[in-house]
């Protein structure tokens, strides 16, 4: 079961919550800024949440759509991943080098267990019916580019990368856990999930391994690109993965088209997410091209925590309660989380912090606006996530008094 993962992927939702108000108080100068804050919201969301949700339900999704039994917990990958993220979510905010790559080390080693873990899922019969329907192979890319995304992380402190020759290794390590580990890990979610959630199939399946390839070989462009500083490639793996982002919700939109029933403040929380994710599509082209007169290089360099809460969070906003739901409360139907509360604010707080990236006169005030908007996007979902915790944990004690009493 992986309730655990689930455990600490809420106690990191949490803390993000706390980050975001600490930007707050930062940005107004209310108190003073600490060490890397930035990295430590991003990373509180990508290696915390994100990562703890696809350890404990990966294994569980492809041993499902394989026809295999269900995959007890390995306690040696939950003990690996999580000493590290301790480690390293210590080590980012005090910039301390020794606990950021241990840190790392470990988070890697966990990695390299759950694609193993993943990789010997295989069903008795070599052909199967779902194998090519199924978010198995997203999870591993996904998964790959988190390894590569680590390894240029750490190397930041220790010197890899003049050695490994990498032109813009923070753009480098920004794009590899963005595009290369979040991205395809949300794609594959989506494939497995949809059907249960949305209760009728994909549009057109034939289309998900031309989608597989087109993100995994965009994001290794997108990853090549600055590596190896030759815009080309980025260029051209920004345009195939987001050619496969396109025909990904294409895919999801379609077979919900005139069903209103459908169209809960959880579908829009997690289609509306890549109205953000897709905002760089419109940025790329200007901080490749250098011929503007627009602050590119702010929004570059600053744009982080509109992908961070604006499409990664709120795509959590959709699925995470429904995940709690089914594994904490099996008996009550589960849904989409979200409210139009937190769909409304989550939106406010990305329009508002992108019009700080465009005009500095007001940049304090307005992200700290943003900032406080998406706290109170957070509000409802985490309340909805505490309460199925609490849910599942009494109902786990009752059965306890029960057993004993026999």
């Amino acid at each position: 079961m992986p309730h655990p993962y689930f455990l600490m992927s809420l106690l990191y939702l949490s803390l993000v919550a706390l980050a975001a108000l600490a930007s707050i108080l930062t940005g107004l100068e209310i108190i003073p800024l600490f060490g890397s804050l930035k990295w430590l919201r991003v990373h509180l969301v990508t290696l915390g949440a994100l990562t703890e949700i696809i350890f404990g339900l990966a294994p569980i999704l492809v041993a499902t759509a394989r026809r295999l039994p269900r995959p007890k917990i390995r306690w040696d990958t939950w003990l690996f991943l999580n000493a590290g993220l301790v480690l390293l979510l210590i080590g980012i905010p005090t910039i301390t080098r020794s606990l950021i790559v241990t840190g790392g080390t470990l988070i890697g080693i966990a990695v390299i267990l759950l694609i193993k873990q993943l990789i010997d899922l295989r069903p008795a019969q070599a052909s199967s019916k779902n194998a090519g329907l199924e978010g198995r192979k997203f999870y591993i890319t996904g998964l790959s580019y988190l390894i590569l995304g680590g390894l240029v992380g750490t190397g930041l402190w220790l010197g890899w990368s003049e050695v490994l020759h990498i032109a813009s290794p923070i753009e480098v390590h920004v794009h590899t856990n963005l595009w290369g580990f979040a991205a395809i890990i949300l794609a594959g979610l989506l494939v497995d999930l949809y059907p249960s959630f949305a209760n009728r199939p994909l549009a057109w399946p034939r289309s998900i391994p031309w989608i597989y390839w087109s993100m995994a070989l965009g994001a290794l462009g997108l990853i090549s690109g600055p590596w190896l500083n030759v815009s080309i490639f980025t260029v051209v793996g920004l345009i195939l993965h987001t050619l496969g982002s396109i025909l990904l919700l294409v895919i999801v939109v379609k077979p919900v088209l005139g069903d209103r029933r459908v169209w809960t403040p959880g579908m829009w929380h997690l289609l509306t997410s890549y109205i953000w994710f897709f905002i760089p599509v419109v940025v790329a082209p200007l901080i490749v091209a250098r011929a503007t007169d627009f602050p590119v290089q702010e929004i570059s360099g600053s744009g982080g925590p509109i992908l961070i809460f604006g499409w990664i969070l709120q795509f959590g906003y959709a699925l995470v309660p429904y995940l709690f739901t089914r594994f904490f409360e099996p008996n009550k139907p589960a849904r989409l989380g979200g409210t139009w509360l937190s769909l409304v604010t989550v939106h406010l707080g990305g329009i508002l912090f992108w019009v700080s990236l465009f005009f500095p006169n007001v940049e304090p005030v307005s992200r700290a606006l943003a900032y406080g908007f998406w706290i109170v996007s957070g509000l409802p979902i985490l309340i909805s996530l505490w309460g199925s915790l609490r849910s599942g944990l009494q109902k786990v004690e009752e059965s306890q008094a029960v057993s004993l009493e026999e």
